[in-house]
Order: structure tokens, then sequence, then C-alpha cells
């Protein structure tokens, strides 16, 4: 199976940038001379020059990075040239960096998935829950930590449940499970009982917040929360403590719900290793859990947290869903503000629920949607949800060849039938062969300028992995990424785009292999919206990483297979991401499978 690590080791660089300016040398303000004669303009060029000589050999090595070729009297020239006419303009290399860009600084172009034509309302939401079944508050602890948010708060609604003893269910889980696991990077245990006291006196008083009054839950631990440490699962950043909530903590906040944990991620949001170690999966302890999300996929699948937020950027949420076995929503770009979350793409990052149920996922999405001002990329929004709306009729784009070939499985071809079964109207749809990983210089370009100050100050040496596939060697690597090459792959983003709308004016949600390398790119850079779902089980005989292989760490191998879940994704239109919620829930509904729990757990 290709994993998402691999794809991102395939993606090729692009042309190199051939700079090697010195940090330690200081430039001339601008490269043009003062003219001497009044009214001629200045020349470019013809300034003092700035950075460390170059020569044509230099420019000779770094064409074996550019992959272009210069002749001998090109070579020179440029050589000659490059500190006058170049080499000034590389001020936030060459220092003194007289401008200081703070974290929260968003670059100026801002990606907008909205293509022309396309209108986006900003009206009243429509969300209908399923109606109360009437269960009785259960005996057993276990049995109420993994219920559904969507029963646990109509006991807490109707008194059957207090917050703080629910709290103090998942406070004992955590105590007894977590060091399987090593899902928490900071437990928040004396906010957490403080605040389910506060929401229980609120219920009593007769002030219902909603769904997520009382409920505990966990954030990946890149969602700032005052006084509250918010690490980015980094050794440079063990010790942050912000002086704020972002914006999706303050409105579970608002909602009522109790932050019981900071949950793992893999360091800088890449793969399932932090400083902590790697937190491993509930289903399979011999591997890991996934990431980056991984303390959110693995803490929600093994019942620590009612629910959880996670963030993507590439795959981050659809990668420990699928692996933990638990429900992971990516919604529209720009639907959820990120203000006061950790940047590691400003065109890309996404926040969503992770949760046991989908039904869970769309309460949750509801308390967190909506623009704020830290964000320039988030927009007004509606959600429109109907857990009682009919899917018959619904059309459902499929490609034939992603379901017929790894990583698609027979759950994958399983869950086709239940659609039609549900009457769901399956139509077959095609994408053009582009090369799509020639988008990926944008992400490593973004991450690497978030992450500038790691790279210029040699930091990233403390970050606990330094094999070839983690982000210190792909930081320094992109540092000489091409400013051409980066322009050309949003050029060749906005095809992209074009060609998902195409596609979507003809079905009304997709259906794709959840690790395929094609779908993870491509609608993580279009911005559409994502829900993976356990569909079923297979059987691994190997565990299975995230990261490359490595000859001298073989991963385990199981004899007789071992049994683990398996997850489908549902990819909608822009802002469609109700409709998915929908199909979603309809699917988890016939498939039968969301009740299991993890053994041990």
């Amino acid at each position: 199976m290709n994993t998402r690590r691999q794809f991102l080791l395939r993606a090729p660089l692009g042309v190199l940038v051939a700079a090697t300016a010195c940090r330690n040398e200081s430039p001339t303000s601008n490269s043009q001379s003062t003219p001497t004669t009044a009214g001629a303009p200045p020349t470019f060029g013809t300034g003092a020059g700035a950075g460390p000589p170059v020569t044509p050999a230099t420019f000779a090595e770094a064409e074996k990075l550019m992959q272009v070729t210069m002749t001998p009297a090109e070579r020179q020239q440029a050589a000659d040239s490059w500190r006058q006419s170049l080499a000034p303009y590389l001020e936030r290399r060459t220092g003194p960096r007289k401008v200081a860009i703070a974290d929260t600084d968003a670059p100026a172009t801002l990606w907008n998935p909205v293509l022309p034509g396309l209108a986006v309302t900003s009206t009243p939401d429509r969300f209908v829950r399923s109606k109360p079944d009437g269960k009785p508050l259960p005996s057993s602890d276990d049995a109420i930590a993994f219920a559904p948010v969507s029963q646990q708060s109509r006991w807490i609604e109707s008194r059957q449940l207090t917050s703080e003893r629910l709290t103090n269910i998942y406070l004992n889980r955590i105590e007894r499970l977590d060091p399987k696991i090593r899902a928490i990077i900071t437990l928040t245990r004396d906010h957490a009982v403080a605040r389910a006291k506060a929401a229980d006196a609120e219920i009593a008083s007769g002030k219902y917040r909603g769904p997520l009054h009382g409920i505990p839950y966990g954030v990946k631990d890149l969602l700032d929360t005052k006084d509250i440490p918010t690490t980015y699962g980094a050794e440079p950043f063990r010790n942050r403590v912000p002086s704020a909530d972002s914006a999706v903590v303050r409105r579970l906040n608002e909602a009522g719900a109790v932050l019981l944990a900071k949950l793992s991620l893999g360091a800088l949001a890449l793969n399932d290793i932090w400083f902590g170690g790697q937190t491993m999966n509930p289903w399979l302890l011999e591997e890991g859990a996934s990431g980056s999300s991984a303390g959110p996929g693995a803490a929600t699948a093994a019942a620590l947290v009612s629910f959880s937020i996670g963030s993507e950027t590439g795959g981050s949420i659809v990668s420990p869903a699928m692996r933990c076995g638990v429900t992971g929503l990516r919604p529209t770009f720009g639907r959820v503000a990120r203000t006061g979350a950790m940047t590691l793409c400003w065109s890309l990052d996404k926040l969503g629920p992770m949760t046991r149920t989908v039904e869970d996922a769309m309460l949750v999405l509801q308390a967190i949607t909506g623009p704020d001002a830290g964000d320039a990329s988030s927009v007004p929004s509606r959600l429109d949800f109907d857990a009682t709306a009919p899917v018959a009729g619904l059309k459902v784009g499929y490609i034939s060849q992603w379901m017929k070939e790894s990583p698609a499985t027979d759950v994958d071809r399983a869950a086709m039938e239940t659609m039609k079964q549900l009457k769901m109207e399956l139509k077959e749809v095609t994408l053009p062969d582009w090369p799509y990983s020639s988008l990926m210089p944008i992400l490593f370009a973004e991450g690497v300028a978030s992450f500038e100050e790691l790279t210029l100050n040699n930091q990233l040496g403390s970050l606990k992995m330094q094999v070839k596939d983690a982000w210190p060697n792909l930081f320094r690597e992109a540092r000489f990424l091409s400013a051409v090459d980066f322009v050309q792959a949003d050029r060749f983003r906005r095809k992209v785009a074009l060609e998902m709308a195409r596609v979507f004016k003809d079905v009304d949600v997709l259906i794709v292999p959840s690790l395929r390398d094609e779908q993870l790119t491509i609608t993580n850079f279009s911005g559409h919206p994502s829900l993976t779902l356990r569909a079923g089980f297979v059987e691994v005989s190997e565990a299975r990483s995230d990261w490359a292989p490595d000859p001298e760490n073989p991963l385990p191998k199981f004899d007789p297979p071992r049994r683990v879940p398996h997850g489908i994704t549902i990819l909608g239109r822009l802002f469609d991401d109700g409709l998915i919620g929908q199909v979603g829930l309809a699917l988890e509904r016939a498939f039968g499978v969301a009740e299991e729990r993890p053994a041990g757990f």
C-alpha cells in the first residue's frame, strides 16, 4: 500500500534555487544605483552587491539541483552579476532581517477555493439531529465512555448523567490506558473538573447550552489554550504557553464543552512521533496511530475523550481516522477559522472533528464552524444537515480504476454495493491523468516559510526524528525551492480545482479509497470536504507505518493476520459538508460496525 509519507517523498522538489547567500553578510538596501544626472532613472544591477562571492562553478553545481543547463558564457555572466542583480533581494537569508515576520502574519495571496460562478451562502444553518432513542444510562462506566456524543448529550440534558461523573470516567480511563498508546501530551485535570462542575451547575439552573454542554473533549496540541501548554509535539516548543485560546477552543468553551487533554501530534504536524514517543493504534498496539492527528485518532478510538479536534494539511485527519477506526471530518477549506492554531501551510491547513460516529462529527462541526478576523482565509458559510433526510436518488461518483486496485479493498467495493441498496445512483467519473504530485512544492514551500526560524537558526536538529522523510531534512531541502515553480504549481492548482468543479456538476458526492495518493493531494489542494468513517474490517499481516521503510528496523509481522478497522471516504462539493454527513450517517447505520471496540480498552 502506498503510504501518504511515501507519496510526499516521491513528489518532485521541482526547480531548486541556486542562492547560496551567507547569513553573516549584510546586503545593500537594493541593487540599483542612485542616478547622478538629474532626471535619470535608477539602473538595475549596479549597486554595491550582497552575499558571498560566487563563481561559474557555483552555478555549474547548482544546475544539478535546478535541472537546467547554462553555457560557460552564461555561467560567467550570472556569476559576475549575481551579487548585484539578485542576491540583494534575499534579505531574509542574508540578513540583517530588519522586518520581523510574526507567526500570525499570513501571506498577502490567499487560496480561495470558490471559483467564479460558485455562490457561497451564509443564510442560517439547518441542523436536524436524530431523534432520541430513549436508551437508559448503562451501569458500566466503559459503556458510558464509548457511547457517542449524541447519546451522552441526551443523558446529560435529562440529568441522568452529570458532566463531573463523565469527566471522572475519562480521567480514570486515561490514567489506566494512556500509557499503552501515548496519546496525551498535557492532561488538564483540574481545569476539566472545574469546567464540569460549572456545566452541571448551569444545567441544574436551567441554562442548557446545547448538545456539547458538559461533554469532555481533547484537542490536537497545535490549538492554543490559554495558560495551558501548546507544544506542537516538538522539542523547541515544549514549554510554549499561549496567552489566549484559539478560535476553535473558544467556541467549544462557549458551547459548554469540557477541555480534558491536549492530544499528541507528530512533531510540527508530521506522522505520529512526538517528543514523548510514538502514539500507538488502540486496535493494534504494535503499530503507530498514524498522523499527524495521531492523538485525536487514538484517544477517540480508545474512549479517553468523548470527541477530539484534529487538523489536516495533506491527510492528517483521514489517515489516523482510517488506522484507528474513527470518524474523521475534514471540513471545506475556510469553513472553520484557524486563529490560534499552529500554521504549517496557510493555503492548506484545516481543522475538523474526530469522533466515534458520523452524527457526533456533525454536532462538533456545528459548534466550531464560522469565520474569525484572525484567519484571513475563513469565510461565512451555511451548514445544512438533516439526520432524518433520505439519501435515495443521490448521485455518487466513483473513479473505476481507483476502486479496482490497492489501496482500495473489498470493504470499499462492498460500500458501493451498500450505496446501491440505499437507492443511491452510482456514476463513473474521470479525472485527467495529470502529475498531481507537482502541487507539492506549495506545501513544502509554505511549511519551510512557516518554520523559517527553526531552519535559519539551526534548531531543526533538536527534533526527535532526523530521518530523510522527517521535517528537518525536508525543510532544509525546501530552502532551495524555486519561486518560479511555486507560481507554476499555483497555476496548476487552479486547473485541478476547475476539474473538481466539473466532476461535481454531475454528482452529489464521491466515494474514494481513503488513502489513495491522488485523492488526498487533489482534495486537500482544492479544499473539498471529506468524511472518513469505519465501513468494515480487514486483516493485516504486517504493521503499517507513515514512515519510509527502514531495513534496520523492520515492521512487526503477524501470523495469523490481525483484524483491524477499515474506512471509506466520502467527498462533497465545496461547503456541502452537511450532505456528506447525511450520506455518511445512512452508510454507518447500514454497515452496523461502528459500535465494536478495540480489545483491551
